[in-house]
């Protein structure tokens, strides 16, 4: 502690030895030191060049640890940078820099561990210096490497850290170094009990190191450990592991194994004999053992050692457990602390999935909300679907060439897209679609063919290189909450744009012209009719409708997936598995199918997270399933589409 006093001191400019001696001074007292430090005589060094006051220890202490530090002819020492033959000297008292032949210097080169307890001097004046860059440089070093020696340092410099986010990260760190180093058991307890709240990774890797256990050995379980736990042989430890631990400690010798008595009955045959027993009765375990005991009898072979022998030895022993950590009061307070944390970390994983399957389902339901509509209105099943939504992320990845702010391309991107897309679907629809109604095979097969047509014109048009569709600045990064839960901003977009195009399209089927039209189409088309509406513009503008909101979502998907001419082929068995598993050509079936198949996937994933192909595998099996007790969905649909 009066180290710590003394460099505080003389870090704030009280120190009169500063006044009284320069550096070049104090180290030509200890200039056989500084020469050829070892990491038991520097620290005699470090503590006068701490207590010294002197302004330029850090700048010296920073160049010695960089290897930059020469001796002249005459023993003085100098900062220096070789050129060639010749050196840019630099006083390390007044700064004056001067040049010399480097004939007659000497370069000092410290080891490693001397440079790791400079460093670790050098980080108590860098905790309290004006330069902000240079305090967060030697906190991090801290949380790097922590020792006991950095604790009282970190702690004094708290009270003068101006820095807000710099001081609660020193007082972060502090924490975690008292849990640990604290000489007081109470204040380790205390911080320790701190951690209880604290999910970081560090938190929990310091409870950890204070609960690192040895595997203990002895005839009887020592009275006066801090044992963890007892090991039995054959429950919490294997029968052989146990005896491994014997035979490594020499309390027992290793079981002798069959390639071991068969090897030494193979060396000690004579006159077709081991012993007393002939070559052609070796032909049975027991009979081996009895020949090799023989020999080993002799003294031709090392002692027999069976699982008998085994067994009886663990008999004579405990096997246990030990805290590297004496005191039991400070393992127990790390023990509930650690427990207190992994429920904390177990809610926050569960959060982190709810906000990915939340995620996941928000692109999902964007993905298969224009094919509901179209399925649900018309009946057709649109194989190209997918490609409509790399129209659109193609689309906006046009855009940007032309628009160099990503915020205002994106804006741009939005509604073009769906203007593109929704041309695209009309005339798709006028084209193709109109000749080809209530036949769903001939459909089938004809959108497959378009959608193979588009994606090899996205290939002559873009290439087969994927294509970049950037995210405003405002977007990178992600919502932190903690080290568990986060989620990035890119799927917090999506998901919000998720919600709006749910009240929208809402907005669109109950309060417009439009939407009753629509409606009245998908419940009974003749009625329909025979009140005015056309049903042929009606499944025009609903397809291109559907077309349209999957190029918005092409340009919301191509920000964080990759652009390509396959990426609809990524989205299209979804699309489908959401439509029909929520309902068909119901708004809320397909937010239900897309929640229920995105929480599903994210769940299998987390379940295997190994195999991602198992996840789609599983969630293609439950649906199948799913649709066997519920063909017409979650949300069920009256009219034409559900009598289909």
């Amino acid at each position: 502690m009066t180290r710590v006093l003394i460099m505080l001191a003389m870090l704030l400019g009280f120190s009169p030895a500063a006044q009284a001696q320069d550096l070049q001074n104090l180290l030509q007292t200890h200039a056989e030191e500084v020469a050829s430090p070892g990491r038991r005589t520097v620290g005699v060094v470090l503590d006068d060049l701490a207590a010294s006051g002197i302004p330029q220890v850090a700048t010296f202490l920073e160049q010695w640890q960089e290897k930059s530090v020469w001796q002249g002819p005459e023993g003085l020492f100098f900062i220096a940078a070789e050129e060639g033959d010749t050196l840019n000297l630099t006083d390390i008292d007044s700064g004056v820099q001067s040049t010399a032949p480097a004939a007659g210097f000497t370069q000092l080169k410290p080891n490693g561990g001397v440079r790791r307890v400079i460093g670790t001097a050098l980080v108590q004046f860098q905790l309290m210096d004006p330069d902000l860059t240079r305090r967060t440089t030697a906190v991090a070093s801290i949380a790097r490497r922590p020792e006991a020696s950095q604790l009282a340092p970190l702690l004094a410099s708290i009270d003068g850290e101006s820095d807000a986010a710099l001081k609660a990260r020193k007082i972060q760190l502090a924490n975690f170094l008292s849990a640990s180093f604290a000489d007081d058991p109470t204040d380790r307890i205390a911080a320790i009990t701190s951690l209880s709240t604290d999910v970081s990774v560090e938190a929990r890797a310091v409870l950890n190191q204070i609960l690192t256990t040895s595997t203990g050995i002895a005839t009887q379980l020592p009275s006066d450990a801090n044992i963890a736990q007892v090991l039995t042989p054959g429950a919490e430890i294997s029968l052989d592991a146990a005896y491994a631990l014997l035979v490594e400690d020499d309390l027992a010798a290793p079981i002798t194994t069959a390639e071991e008595i068969k090897s030494a009955l193979a060396a000690n045959i004579v006159d077709g004999r081991v012993g007393d027993v002939p070559v052609v009765q070796l032909n049975t375990t027991d009979n081996r053992a009895y020949a090799y005991a023989q020999l080993a009898e002799a003294g031709t072979a090392p002692a027999l050692v069976t699982t008998a022998d085994r067994d009886a030895a663990l008999a004579d022993y405990v096997f246990f457990e030990i805290y590297d950590e004496d005191d039991a009061t400070i393992t127990t307070a790390a023990k509930t602390a650690l427990a207190s944390v992994e429920t904390r970390v177990a809610v926050g994983q569960t959060a982190d999935l709810t906000l990915d399957a939340l995620s996941l389902a928000s692109i999902y339901f964007l993905a298969a909300i224009g094919l509901a509509i179209t399925f649900g209105v018309m009946g057709v099943i649109n194989m190209a679907h997918g490609e409509f939504i790399m129209m659109g992320a193609y689309t906006g990845y046009v855009v940007q060439l032309f628009v160099p702010s990503y915020t205002a391309s994106i804006i741009i991107a939005l509604p073009l897209a769906f203007a593109v897309t929704f041309g695209a679907g009309v005339a798709m629809e006028r084209l193709v679609i109109r000749h080809l109604y209530h036949r769903p095979l001939e459909t089938l097969l004809a959108t497959f063919g378009i959608s193979i047509a588009l994606q090899q014109l996205a290939k002559n048009i873009f290439g087969t290189q994927a294509r970049p569709l950037t995210s405003p600045a405002w977007l990178d990064g992600a919502l932190v909450f903690n080290d568990v839960v986060q989620i990035s901003y890119i799927r917090i977009a999506i998901f919000v744009l998720a919600v709006i195009f749910l009240f929208l399209i809402l907005f669109v089927l109950k309060r417009t012209r439009l939407g009753l039209e629509v409606r009245a189409v998908t419940q009974n088309p003749g009625m329909a009719a025979s009140m005015g509406i056309n049903p042929d513009r009606i499944n025009m503008l609903t397809f291109g409708l559907g077309s349209g909101i999957a190029g918005i979502a092409g340009v919301a998907i191509g920000l964080y997936a990759k652009v390509t001419s396959e990426m609809g082929a990524d989205y299209i068995v979804q699309s489908f598995m959401t439509v029909v598993v929520g309902g068909v050509g119901n708004v809320w079936g397909t937010l239900a199918g897309a929640s229920l198949i995105g929480f599903l996937q994210k769940g299998i994933e987390w379940l295997n997270p190994s195999n991602t192909l198992a996840a789609q595998t599983y969630m293609i099996l439950f649906i199948i399933l799913f649709i066997q007790f519920r063909p017409k969905g979650i949300v069920a649909l009256k009219g034409r589409a559900a009598a289909d």
